[in-house]
C-alpha cells in the first residue's frame, strides 16, 4: 500500500514517530514533548485524545490524570478548565488536539490514537479540512470503525498487544494502512503476515537501535519510540 507520509529521514527507510512526543525526554503529549520530537527530526508523532466533560478533545493517555498530572481523577468527569489547571510535567499544561496540530509542522505526520470512548465523531471533525498527513488508530476497533465510517479518506490502523489473526480481517474490513503491533508480538511470522496482507506494520514501543534495524529488516515500515534521538542518531 502506498504511504500517504513523507520520505523517511532514516537510509533504511525507517519511519521514527515520536511516541506522545518524546515521552522518554520530556512529559508526555505536551506541547514541550512534541517540540522535542521535531527537533530530534521524528518523521511522525503519535498522541492519545480523551474526551474532557464538557465534550473537548484533550491529549492524555490514561482515563485519569493520576499518574501524569498533579491531580486525579478522571478525565470524563473534568472539565477543560480544570484539566488546563493540573500541572502535567516541569508546568506543561494537558493541551488539546487543534493546539497540538497547530503546534507541530504541517510536514511532520501525525497519529491521533483513539483513546477514549465516544472519540471517533470529534476526532472526525476536528480533522476535517486537514491536509498534513494523518494516521488515526485504536485498540477498540468499534470505535475505529466509527470514524472510518465518517472519514474514509484519512488512514486508518487498528493496534494490537496480542496477536489475533482475526485482526487482518478487521484491517481489511477499515481499508487500513497499516496494523500497529506491540513490540513484544513483532517476529517474522506476524510481520509478514500483516505485510501479506497488504498492510503496512509499524511497531510499539521501540527505544533501542539494533532492535529497530532487526524490525526493518523483518519489514516493519516504522517504530514509535520514547527516545526518538537514540533511533535517529544513526541517520543523522
Amino acid at each position: 500500500m502506498d504511504a500517504p507520509w513523507p520520505k523517511p529521514r532514516r537510509d533504511d527507510g525507517l519511519w521514527v514517530i515520536g511516541h506522545r512526543g518524546a515521552a522518554g525526554l520530556a512529559p508526555e503529549n505536551t506541547l514541550a514533548s512534541f517540540s522535542q520530537a521535531v527537533r530530534l527530526g521524528v518523521d511522525a508523532v503519535e498522541l492519545d485524545v480523551h474526551l474532557s466533560v464538557d465534550e473537548r478533545l484533550v491529549v492524555i493517555h490514561d482515563e485519569r490524570v493520576d499518574r501524569t498530572t498533579d491531580g486525579n481523577g478522571q478525565v470524563t468527569a473534568t472539565t477543560l478548565a480544570a484539566l488546563r489547571r493540573l500541572d502535567a510535567g516541569h508546568g506543561e499544561r494537558i493541551p488539546t488536539l487543534d493546539e497540538v496540530l497547530e503546534a507541530v509542522p504541517p510536514r511532520i505526520a501525525v497519529n491521533i490514537e483513539l483513546k477514549g470512548r465516544g472519540t471517533a465523531a470529534p476526532v472526525a471533525r476536528a480533522v476535517t479540512g486537514c491536509t498534513r498527513p494523518l494516521l488515526v488508530s485504536a485498540f477498540d476497533h468499534a470505535e475505529l470503525a466509527r470514524f472510518h465510517g465518517l472519514f474514509s479518506a484519512i488512514p486508518c490502523a487498528p493496534l494490537l498487544a496480542k496477536w489475533q489473526p482475526g485482526v487482518l480481517d478487521t484491517a481489511r474490513a477499515l481499508d487500513a494502512w497499516s496494523v500497529n503491533l506491540a513490540d513484544r508480538i513483532a517476529n517474522t511470522a506476524t510481520v509478514t503476515a500483516v505485510r501479506e496482507s497488504g498492510r503496512l506494520c509499524l511497531v510499539y514501543t521501540v527505544n533501542d537501535a539494533e532492535r529497530a534495524a532487526a524490525l526493518r529488516a523483518m519489514g516493519v515500515a516504522g517504530v514509535f519510540s520514547d527516545f526518538p534521538d537514540r533511533l535517529l542518531e544513526p541517520a543523522c
